[in-house]
């Protein structure tokens, strides 16, 4: 057994070839805030609830140290969840309908609080964002 406990993920980072529809997307349609900016390095961090989302632009210090940027063909990750509540199925379909976000995949999946309703969205970069619901 490690000498710690695991509490919940602390931060996703990803390179993103857009800043500014980036920040919208996570701002405007998920509800993060911007919590810190070093533009000197490069990075854009993001509040998802107790967890950022860091955003490293493919064209500043730390997104040239990564390689390529993600495309069609190659991604940085599968995907990420965040957790939500409530999970109003309707509202949320028509917020995503008003943002331009189509939803691609939805149903009941397991997660760290047991099997709960998601649904799963594109973000500019096509970085693919979970939104997991409570179990039930």
């Amino acid at each position: 057994m490690p000498p710690f406990v695991l509490k919940q993920i602390d931060h996703v980072v990803l390179r993103v070839r857009d800043l500014e529809s980036s920040l919208g997307f996570y701002q405007h349609v998920l509800g993060c805030t911007v919590d810190k900016v070093q533009d000197k390095i490069g990075l854009w961090q993001v509040r998802a609830g107790g967890s950022l989302i860091d955003l490293v632009p493919l064209d500043g210090v730390l997104g040239r140290m990564g390689g390529a940027g993600p495309s069609e063909e190659g991604r940085n990750l599968d995907h990420f969840a965040l957790q939500i509540t409530p999970f109003d199925d309707a509202a949320i379909r028509a917020h995503l309908d008003a943002h331009g976000v189509a939803v691609i995949e939805s149903g009941m999946r397991y997660g760290a609080e047991g099997d709960g309703p998601s649904i799963y969205v594109r973000d500019p970069d096509g970085n693919t964002v979970e939104l997991k619901g409570p179990a039930g």
